[in-house]
């Protein structure tokens, strides 16, 4: 999978010309969306089919900071998938390869009425090809 590129904008860093924390919990979604697509599996079109996949949980480690006009590269990998909960993780690099954030999410999936999906039985495609991604990656 190729990692996702994020270019720091001004108004995401604070007084101090930093980036401000907040900003990272951004960029693990915009990371995350496009590695479904990369995926194959759009999270617009698994919300147009009933699909949302809300955060169970989220952690972040500041690392070193990054600063205005920085090229973040984001990779994103499953570290787990039990058919309920997914887990990635996310190694976020500047361009002189320093890490300036390592963080952790879980995500569950539910349709729009707050049910669980049954991911294997409603999506098996999408359970394919995560389990083979976590396959490649041993």
């Amino acid at each position: 999978m190729k990692p996702y590129l994020h270019k720091v904008q001004y108004y995401e860093t604070d007084r101090m010309g930093v980036t401000h924390h907040t900003n990272y919990l951004h960029w693990m979604e915009e990371a995350r969306i496009d590695f479904m697509d990369q995926l194959g599996f759009p999270y617009g079109e698994m919300e147009e089919n009933d699909v949302l996949s809300p955060v169970k949980s989220v952690a972040c480690e500041y690392k070193h900071p990054s600063t205005f006009e920085d090229e973040i590269s984001i990779t994103v990998a499953i570290t787990a998938f039990n058919g309920v909960v997914l887990a990635l993780t996310y190694e976020m690099l500047n361009r002189k390869g320093e890490t300036v954030c390592t963080a952790k999410s879980e995500h569950i999936f539910l349709h729009r009425d707050g049910r669980f999906v049954r991911m294997k039985r409603e999506l098996p495609e999408f359970c394919k090809v995560i389990e083979a991604v976590m396959e490649a990656k041993e």
